[in-house]
């Protein structure tokens, strides 16, 4: 009995784990596409961006375009690997919700509001992927009696 109530939980936790992976995947391909929105938006140099005369962290327009663009296509990239359970992507993900977070707390003068909105997301892309344990990317846990 205690074989079939320690394998439902492993079942149960799996099946958890493998719903964490999909929403951090879908999250990570929203919040790349988005980037690359954003991007190009200010690389077209968009009239909804405001301008900010003395901020520290000021880049050009157009730099900032560049950064959420690559940034978005490399999330992209990351979110199908993370449809593949790759253990790669798993880390690679949490990297680049991490470098989302920081472009985005930097070019919080230029869109606040959306770069609010994106560090949340990003959050909560980080917090999906790190709850996700390592030992459960591959299927039934080995450890343990069958």
């Amino acid at each position: 009995m205690t074989t079939a109530h320690s394998a439902h939980v492993s079942s149960a936790k799996h099946a958890w784990a493998g719903g964490l992976r999909m929403f951090a995947g879908v999250m990570l391909a929203l919040a790349g596409l988005l980037g690359i929105f954003r991007g190009i938006m200010a690389i077209a140099e968009d009239d909804i961006f405001v301008s900010t005369p003395k901020y520290v962290f000021r880049f050009d327009l157009t730099g900032w375009g560049w950064i959420h663009l690559c940034l978005g296509i490399v999330a992209l990239l990351v979110s199908f690997g993370l449809f593949q359970a790759s253990a790669w992507a798993r880390y690679t993900g949490v990297g680049i919700a991490a470098l989302v977070v920081i472009a985005n707390f930097l070019s919080l003068p230029y869109y606040p509001w959306w770069s609010v909105i994106m560090i949340a997301l990003s959050g909560f892309i980080i917090w999906a992927l790190c709850v996700d344990r390592g030992d459960d990317m591959g299927g039934p846990a080995t450890g343990g009696q069958s």
